[in-house]
């Protein structure tokens, strides 16, 4: 069976913003990709171009309106070709929504852990506070314990000021 759908980016528990840079490999019919965003309170759902002759490389972006009403960080994100047949193939995978981890996100930075380190003291470092709630839950892929870091750990660190 030929893969007629490839998706790039994001990969999943990638880190994003309220404008989601979408990328891959697709043959769509029409041209067109569904995607739908959800965290089980809200969607939203809209659709973006790619190739329909062959299997072609496409780059889109998909914004996620101010009035959505999504209440947790980790949405689901289903890029379709169902377009010309429901059941077309598709990619399903979680993203974390970097708004709902810290207020005014715009960016995350990567720290390595150093020996010694805890998440409040890298919070207090990054943030000037002990909050390490946006640390967490931006690593939530890699974390599984607030106690349990370890050297050589990358972490993504979400900002507000970059």
């Amino acid at each position: 069976m030929v893969v007629t759908l490839d998706i790039q980016q994001p990969q999943p528990y990638d880190l994003v913003d309220s404008t989601i840079l979408i990328s891959g490999m697709a043959a769509a019919f029409e041209g067109t990709l569904s995607v739908r965003l959800t965290e089980g309170h809200d969607e939203h759902v809209t659709h973006i171009q790619v190739g329909s002759v062959g299997l072609k490389q496409f780059q889109d972006s998909v914004s996620v309106p101010e009035d959505k009403a999504f209440k947790l960080p980790r949405l689901i994100l289903t890029l379709a070709d169902d377009t010309g047949n429901e059941n077309g193939p598709s990619v399903t995978m979680p993203i974390l929504y970097g708004p709902l981890i810290l207020p005014g996100y715009t960016g995350w930075q990567p720290y390595t852990v150093q020996s010694g380190d805890t998440l409040i003291g890298i919070a207090q470092q990054m943030y000037g506070t002990p909050d390490y709630g946006p640390i967490f839950a931006a690593n939530q892929d890699i974390l599984d314990d607030v106690n349990e870091i370890f050297a050589g750990q990358v972490l993504r660190i979400p900002r507000n000021d970059i």
